[in-house]
């Protein structure tokens, strides 16, 4: 069994405001708490450094990790952006085993290297990673984990300080630093599950890549990308036309062996730009002939549609048990400009996993598992779902 608490708190003495949203927390809980998260947002970088380590004071976990957010935290089924606040997620439980690590980068005479990172248990079942944006080189590692980590699934968000490089902030256990990447590996006799919903809906049919060029996608099945395009924009609605010229991105099917291709087996890549002269697309991913790519459609319908698909498995929990929190790490894109409220994805994961116990942040960047592999994503939702 695992027991979650969160906790979230405005104000301008942020240290203040990191022991209120703290004991909110702790007050949630019925178990003694073996990890915690916190997110701050406002003051400078000594600030937030103070406020990270003045939640784990009171907090009292012996596994703890946190960041810096420019943009805004996430609890008590609110979005708060661009003001000072404090978002606290904690958890207990004996059956539930973690394990901390700070993650530095290493000049190697070939390039860099990655050191932190903990010995796998056969126990494992999630990681998380807060990685400040400047200073950690968030995509390669997220390519190299299914190696690195064995596949094990991994969940989490790029951190920006208020003020650029070198501001970010990162709490493990009990110190704050300024560079690298902290994170813990999850697992025990206990059910933690990381998803993302990645906010778009399909829009035409899959087509098979006959002609490409690394990211540059040049005939679908058997004809000019950029022509495939143009008649698919002639079949779209009014309504789905203008959404198309904002929100048009491409879906890349990463298992070819499925007998159908379902909303959540792409993985959703931005359509960076048309190449007219050679009647391409170029997209924000290396592709290769033979795999299936879908148009997709991305607004705040779509965007909270597929996050209440991501998260049906759990909106029926049986009657004995239901999940007891996630922690959820949003896009900086997705909260009152996109949805006209920044609350929306707060309420919409504490709404479907039944009223459990929701914490987390606005990041610059989102980590999680798309059919069976991590990436980093953009205008995503990744949850982590503590289940009962």
């Amino acid at each position: 069994m695992i027991s979650c608490g969160s906790g979230v708190a405005v104000g301008f003495d942020l240290s203040r405001t990191a022991v209120i949203a703290a004991s909110r927390a702790l007050a949630e809980l019925t178990e003694p708490p073996v990890f915690a998260c916190v997110f701050a947002r406002g003051g400078t970088p000594e600030d937030v450094a103070a406020a990270l380590a003045a939640a784990q004071r009171t907090i009292g976990a012996v596994h703890s990790i946190g960041c810096s957010s420019s943009h805004g935290v996430i609890g008590g089924g609110h979005g708060i952006e661009d003001v000072s606040a404090v978002s606290v997620f904690v958890a207990g439980g004996e059956g539930l085993s973690v394990r901390s690590f700070h993650l530095e980068v290493m000049p190697t005479p070939e390039s860099i290297a990655v050191v932190g990172l903990p010995p796998l248990e056969p126990d494992d079942q999630v990681a998380i990673v807060l990685a400040d944006a400047y200073s950690f080189p968030v995509e390669g590692f997220v390519e190299q984990s299914a190696q690195s980590l064995g596949g094990l699934p991994v969940a989490g968000g790029l951190a920006v300080g208020g003020q650029g490089s070198g501001s970010t902030r990162l709490l493990i256990d009990g110190r704050v630093v300024d560079r690298g990447a902290v994170g813990v590996v999850l697992g025990g006799s206990v059910s933690i599950e990381a998803v993302v919903s990645q906010g778009c809906r399909p829009v035409g049919h899959p087509m098979t890549v006959t002609r490409c060029d690394g990211n540059i996608v040049l005939e679908l099945a058997g004809r000019p990308a950029l022509q495939r395009l143009e008649d698919l924009l002639l079949t779209l609605s009014p309504e789905d036309q203008a959404i198309a010229g904002t929100g048009l991105q491409i879906g890349v099917v990463h298992d070819e062996y499925a007998d159908q291709h379902e909303q959540g087996d792409f993985l959703i890549r931005s359509l960076v730009r048309v190449d007219s002269d050679r009647r391409a697309l170029v997209i924000a991913d290396d592709v290769q002939v033979g795999q299936t790519v879908s148009f997709q459609l991305r607004d705040a319908e779509a965007a909270s549609a597929d996050l209440q698909r991501t998260l049906a498995r759990w909106s029926r929990p049986a009657e004995s048990r239901r999940p007891s929190g996630a922690l959820l790490f949003s896009c900086n894109g997705r909260g009152e400009r996109f949805f006209a409220t920044s609350d929306h994805d707060a309420l919409t994961v504490r709404d479907e996993l039944g009223g459990a116990e929701v914490a987390g942040y606005f990041a610059a960047g989102e980590i999680g598992p798309v059919a069976g592999r991590n990436y980093l994503h953009g205008f995503s939702a990744s949850v982590v779902v503590f289940d009962s």
